[in-house]
């Protein structure tokens, strides 16, 4: 069975960023108006890495999904 944990999601007036765990990967899936993305990488640092790279995601969404991303990070590792 396929369980998906959804390890971090933002969204803003911008789009939506979302960090997947699933099987010992990392899908990562980003939408915003007229754009979308969907790649698997095989963790947090790639898949947030790979995030910088993405033509249509703005300053602001980015930003705020790395924020995201970092406190869900330490509460994980605060637990």
């Amino acid at each position: 069975m396929n369980v998906i944990r959804h390890f971090s999601d933002t969204r803003t007036g911008e789009g939506r960023v979302r960090f997947l765990i699933t099987q010992g990967r990392v899908r990562l899936v980003a939408e915003g108006p007229g754009w979308s993305h969907e790649s698997t990488h095989a963790g947090l640092h790639d898949a947030a890495t790979f995030l910088a790279v993405l033509p249509h995601l703005t300053d602001t969404l980015y930003q705020e999904a790395l924020d995201d991303l970092e406190r869900r990070l330490s509460l994980e590792q605060a637990a």
